[in-house]
């Protein structure tokens, strides 16, 4: 075709754009946005954890989850029920003999709140704490509900992230040279792995194990600092020529990620969890002791040093609340080993004033019914039990929602597992509903496409 020497001279993006109806030019634009996506996607992750703003006004910036793994029975300990003693030896309305507690209840502070008197210490501050009265869940097998307490979702089989997780990834965390979400002691059944992973969102989200003792795997370098930095360069420059290559998988960039926070960890980690250099009066006002009779001691005192060196979650585990006989023995035991350094974690975060910003959870996947099962025993209820907050964003000394007279079922502000996920969320300064990430073509959230976030708690 002939030109003359004035006329505009045609460059390629012109030709795309005028040939064709411009379909050409959309196909071009589509490639450099994704080139440009990918770009982001590759300087986002060179550091994935620094803090982001919460989209909602809050005073919460971290989680404690005190978790008593197998439904610690609320009837014997800090759930009060006048007509349980009154309708002691009598059928229940779904079958079975009611059963009163054989443990004596009083009251605790300017709120009145009833204790039993397996808790003396926690008692001590009941004007701290937020009830939640009227929770309810889906299923009262425990795989099912320790999964859905921790991921929204009951079906272990349909992998979501953990509550951890998404906060990691919603929020960022405070201290790069950490790992944002530590779980201590989790429970090796019900879920594993699955209750701290982070399934579809990047791997640089998935909690961190430790034991009660502070052992973290592989932790401790097998070779001096500057070589082991030359050999992690190699790695990590092979890493990114892969994830640079068209069709890599998304956790090439995480395991980048995790790569350089391990490094950095190496230094960071022991000193912080060696809490032997915490002074006597401290490490006795826990009880840490040396055994399995310290070991929630000893977590109680790790999550309070990790929160207070910026880890944006921590959950601790004590096991063994599943009382279906030896009940009365099993929680003389269980409450003897939690009561103390509970009730010692909560004063110490008020007094280092870590309770004005600390946002503290305990309870269970369920609770347990008023009616005796076999000789000594209390089977599962789901339909309604209680948890208590305390600290950051909530109100002190106050209780929402209840159940019937005999704590059977929840008929006053119910709140499904769904709901203390959003409500939690909310807290932290985050919508529920806003945080999302696409997998599998669909936007994913930890409430998934339910939820009410529960403002009547809000200080």
């Amino acid at each position: 075709m002939f030109r003359s020497p004035q006329s505009p001279q045609l460059s390629r993006r012109t030709v795309l754009r005028s040939s064709g109806a411009g379909f050409g030019y959309l196909a071009l634009a589509g490639l450099l946005g994704q080139d440009a996506l990918k770009s982001q996607a590759s300087a986002a992750v060179e550091q994935p954890l620094l803090p982001k703003a919460p989209v909602l006004p809050t005073k919460a910036k971290r989680i404690i989850f005190i978790f008593m793994e197998g439904a610690m029975s609320q009837h014997d300990t800090f759930d009060y029920k006048p007509e349980l003693i009154r309708s002691n030896g009598k059928s229940g309305p779904g079958g079975g003999t009611v059963t009163a507690s054989k443990f004596r209840f009083k009251q605790y502070g300017e709120t009145g709140t009833y204790f039993s008197e397996l808790l003396p210490n926690i008692a001590k501050h009941a004007d701290k704490m937020c009830w939640l009265r009227g929770l309810h869940t889906d299923t009262p097998a425990h795989p099912q509900a320790v999964v859905q307490l921790h991921t929204g979702s009951a079906n272990a089989a349909l992998t979501r992230p953990s509550m951890g997780s998404w906060l990691l990834y919603g929020l960022g965390t405070d201290n790069q040279d950490l790992p944002g979400y530590v779980t201590i002691n989790p429970p090796p059944n019900f879920g594993g792995a699955v209750n701290y992973g982070s399934a579809f969102l990047p791997a640089h989200y998935q909690g961190t194990r430790i034991t009660d003792q502070g052992y973290l795997p592989n932790l401790k370098a097998a070779s001096a600092a500057k070589l082991q930095r030359k050999q992690l360069d190699l790695i990590q420059g092979m890493n990114r020529d892969f994830a640079r290559q068209a069709g890599s998988p998304d956790p090439v960039d995480g395991i980048i990620a995790s790569y350089e926070l391990g490094f950095r960890m190496q230094d960071k980690v022991p000193e912080l969890l060696d809490i032997s250099k915490e002074p006597e009066h401290i490490r006795d006002a826990y009880g840490v002791k040396d055994g399995a009779a310290g070991s929630f001691a000893r977590q109680c005192l790790m999550a309070l040093r990790l929160s207070e060196a910026g880890v944006r979650f921590v959950e601790i585990c004590q096991g063994g609340w599943d009382h279906h006989n030896n009940l009365h023995k099993g929680l003389l035991d269980r409450t003897a080993s939690i009561d103390q350094p509970t009730a010692a974690l909560l004063s110490d975060l008020e007094a280092r004033g870590m309770l004005n910003d600390t946002l503290v959870l305990f309870g269970s996947e369920f609770g347990r019914l008023p009616t005796a099962q076999g000789q000594d025993g209390r089977d599962h209820n789901i339909t309604g039990y209680s948890m208590f907050l305390a600290g950051a964003g909530v109100k002190k000394g106050f209780t929402y929602g209840a159940t019937d007279e005999l704590g059977i079922k929840a008929v006053e502000g119910r709140m499904h597992t769904n709901d203390l996920h959003a409500t939690l969320l909310a807290l932290m300064g985050l919508d529920h509903e806003r945080l999302t990430y696409r997998y599998a073509g669909r936007d994913f959230r930890l409430t998934d496409v339910a939820g009410e976030v529960v403002k009547d708690i809000f200080a």
